[in-house]
């Protein structure tokens, strides 16, 4: 690690992991600590890995900001905190990898928001979600960007106006997560849904990922005419050839990257 509470990254096989190592702070992202994680994910991007596993250690996934940055702060540095964060959540989409997050215990605020704006998200049965803001003095407004994406306007105001706590299962039944698995089976889920999510072409499935992006909340006109475009570009990719000739062929792909 460079310094204290730094993210640890290490790289099995094809996949990235970057795992929050702040546990007495309850990994509370920091403006130091946001940009560490800026640092990992851009890294990781920049490789050759198929995936990026974003994970924590200690008793909660992340609590969201660290208010020492924030109390007494003029609004230029609180602007400037947030548009970090900001920038950390549109790399996690940007990057051509898969990202996932490892959800094993409570993530609240911009945790929570870190775990929606990962591509995929598996928790442990143990783990809760929650936007506390509204039931405080600081409204959770930029996690609601990224979590009501994910669950929907009507789950999305009651998150957010109650400050709940919700457990996996239901962050599960609003599409919050994708999978919910007993603690102990967390990292074999993990590795499972990974293991499946990047196989195929790297470079379609990036494409793929940065499209989905690009063409979702907007109007469906809109929507088809970017997917339109870049589908009829992505055919000529050698992985694209490579899958329909193997399948006309009747035989197993080889995939060029």
């Amino acid at each position: 690690m460079t310094a204290e509470g730094a993210p640890r990254v290490a790289r099995d096989g094809d996949v990235v992991t970057i795992t929050m190592c702040r546990p007495a702070k309850r990994n509370a992202l920091s403006r130091e600590h946001l940009g560490q994680l800026l640092a990992a994910v851009t890294e990781a991007g920049e490789s050759d890995a198929a995936g990026i596993v974003l994970a924590a250690e200690g008793p909660v996934f992340s609590a969201g900001h660290d208010f020492a940055d924030v109390a007494g702060r003029p609004v230029t540095e609180v602007r400037s905190l947030l548009q970090l964060c900001t920038e950390l959540m549109q790399t996690i989409q940007g990057v051509p990898q898969v990202v996932l997050a490892r959800v094993h215990a409570l993530a609240t605020a911009a945790g929570c928001q870190l775990v929606a704006s990962c591509d995929l998200a598996v928790a442990a049965e143990s783990a809760g979600f929650a936007a506390p803001g509204g039931k405080g003095g600081w409204f959770c407004h930029t996690p609601m960007v990224a979590i009501a994406r994910n669950v929907g306007r009507k789950r999305a105001m009651e998150l957010a106006l109650t400050g709940d706590v919700i457990d996996a299962r239901t962050a599960l039944d609003w599409g919050l997560v994708n999978r919910v698995v007993p603690d102990d089976e967390l990292d074999v889920a993990v590795a499972d849904l990974m293991s499946r999510a990047t196989r195929g072409s790297r470079a379609s499935k990036a494409w793929g990922k940065q499209t989905m992006y690009a063409q979702l909340d907007r109007p469906e006109r809109d929507a088809y005419a970017t997917a339109v475009e870049v589908m009829a570009s992505a055919s000529q990719l050698p992985g694209a050839v490579e899958g329909m000739t193997s399948f006309l062929e009747k035989r197993r792909p080889v995939w060029p990257d």
